[in-house]
């Protein structure tokens, strides 16, 4: 396929892939008779994995590293490849915990706010709020005296 089909089916601009291509990112592809470049179903796959770690906050310095190494033959290759993603797993996992847990508290503060406009419960934040806005008056007025 030609880049700009590359392009349609990766979501990413004509500019983007050449830019892509030129920090080493995407291996340079073939090209045909006139110089166009060529590309093949696994250079979508690559450009989708690279996405996918994108979304999950890989750098772009890391996502250019685990290129380079992508390349080189060896185990040694395939070791620091399978190290960056398991420490980057580990990240992503962590975040995920924190996120659950933040979607948690929001969930309940949700539920509680719709019992609270139901009736069904009292704010317990009012009279907090209450007492500070009449208190900051009440003090404001003996100021003034």
């Amino acid at each position: 396929m030609m880049i700009g089909e590359l392009a349609r089916h990766s979501g990413l601009s004509v500019d983007t892939l050449r830019y892509y291509e030129k920090i080493g990112l995407v291996p340079p592809p073939l090209r045909d008779a006139g110089g166009r470049r060529v590309y093949d179903a696994a250079a979508l796959r690559w450009l989708g994995f690279l996405e996918r770690l994108k979304a999950t906050g890989l750098g772009m310095r890391e996502r250019i590293r685990y290129a380079e190494l992508r390349v080189r033959p060896g185990v040694a290759s395939v070791r620091e490849r399978r190290e960056m993603l398991e420490q980057h797993r580990d990240k992503v996992a962590a975040d995920l915990r924190r996120l659950t847990d933040t979607l948690a508290l929001l969930d309940d503060k949700v539920a509680l706010y719709r019992r609270i406009e139901s009736g069904e419960v009292a704010d317990p934040v009012a009279p907090m709020a209450e007492a500070a806005i009449g208190g900051g008056a009440a003090r404001r007025r003996k100021e003034v005296a």
